[in-house]
């Protein structure tokens, strides 16, 4: 695969060879015979760009989602900068799955694979009880399921809408439940993980994933909901555990979303269901305020109106930090005075 070239740093003239992510795509009609309008897109940035014909005559079909690697030049038309693209290949799905989803997308801080190595270790930690470790540690180690959740989005556009942003949600609803837990002993802290870990696992299946988010046939016609519940009957029927304990279960993915008007198939009728459900709604409020209104050192900062939420979210002036005693300005000042020395 050729370097990378982010579009965010392209000018007129630019000789371009890279790999783009596809946007948009739709086939126009000129003069001289049927053209390709597209959209590149990558994490910098989305650029206009054509195929005209006869190459054009080369892709009679093209769709938002496939990856392309693509040869041309930069220019400007209208004061926007577009590319002619003199050659491209559209990328297979393996050859895709190949590339570094954090140079086309929005994609979580964390890498994928550490976020579940923590999920995994999170597992041998809490689960004493051999049919709750055996039933989660299956799911995340299914050959179908775990590619999936390398890359999977948390949601279309509400909240961890970008690539790793499932694993990432996961991960902080358990850590959030595991505080409750601590709090509230008397709550079972292995269902209460199970269901952190797996309330949303429906979601690989509701949607199409992070190149091109949108819901599934499947999804608009059952919800992740159901879909999850369906997705997990199999690992439950292998695992062992206690039918009392895996209708819990079901319960807490089932009731999740707290009201039937949200999406719930049943409302919260255990304590645990209860912690799940707050801690779903938390991370997720959370997460949304972070994203629509921007950060800055010192004020306060209004987002545009959130019509799904029906109201302006806030990023509130900040609290000083405490002023850094003497000793631990001069500490730092010895440091940084004895790495400007080892420079010279």
């Amino acid at each position: 695969m050729p370097e990378h070239q982010s579009i965010s740093a392209m000018t007129a003239g630019d000789e371009i060879r890279s790999v783009y992510l596809i946007n948009q795509a739709s086939l126009q009609q000129s003069r001289n015979g049927p053209y390709w309008r597209l959209e590149f897109k990558d994490a910098s940035g989305v650029l206009e760009a054509k195929i005209w014909s006869p190459l054009s005559l080369s892709f009679p079909a093209l769709l938002p989602g496939q990856m392309a690697e693509v040869s041309g030049r930069t220019s400007v038309y209208r004061d926007q900068l577009q590319l002619t693209v003199e050659a491209m290949r559209v990328l297979d799905e393996e050859e895709a799955a190949l590339l570094p989803m954090e140079n086309y997308l929005p994609s979580s801080e964390r890498p994928a694979a550490d976020m579940l190595a923590d999920i995994e270790a999170l597992c041998d930690e809490v689960f004493t009880h051999k049919p709750w470790k055996k039933f989660v540690r299956s799911v995340f180690s299914d050959k179908r399921l775990r590619p999936l959740l390398l890359r999977a989005p948390a949601a279309k556009s509400m909240h961890h809408a970008y690539a790793g942003g499932l694993l990432e949600h996961l991960l902080s609803v358990a850590g959030l439940c595991m505080r409750m837990a601590d709090h509230y002993p008397d709550m079972d802290r292995q269902a209460l993980l199970a269901g952190a870990l797996l309330h949303d696992i429906g979601k690989l299946d509701e949607l199409s994933g992070p190149l091109a988010t949108d819901y599934t046939d499947e999804g608009r016609f059952l919800g992740h909901i159901a879909q999850g519940l369906i997705m997990l009957e199999p690992f439950l029927q292998k695992s062992g555990l206690e039918p009392e304990l895996a209708m819990h279960f079901k319960h807490l993915v089932a009731s999740h979303h707290g009201e039937r008007e949200f999406g719930a198939i049943a409302v919260p009728a255990s304590p645990e269901a209860f912690a799940l459900h707050f801690a779903d709604n938390m991370d997720a409020k959370v997460n949304q305020c972070r994203n629509v209104v921007p950060a800055q050192e010192e004020g306060v900062a209004w987002s545009p109106y959130q019509s799904l939420l029906g109201r302006h979210l806030c990023r509130p002036a900040r609290t000083p930090a405490p002023a850094e005693a003497p000793e631990e300005k001069r500490r730092k000042k010895i440091e940084k005075d004895e790495r400007q020395c080892s420079l010279l």
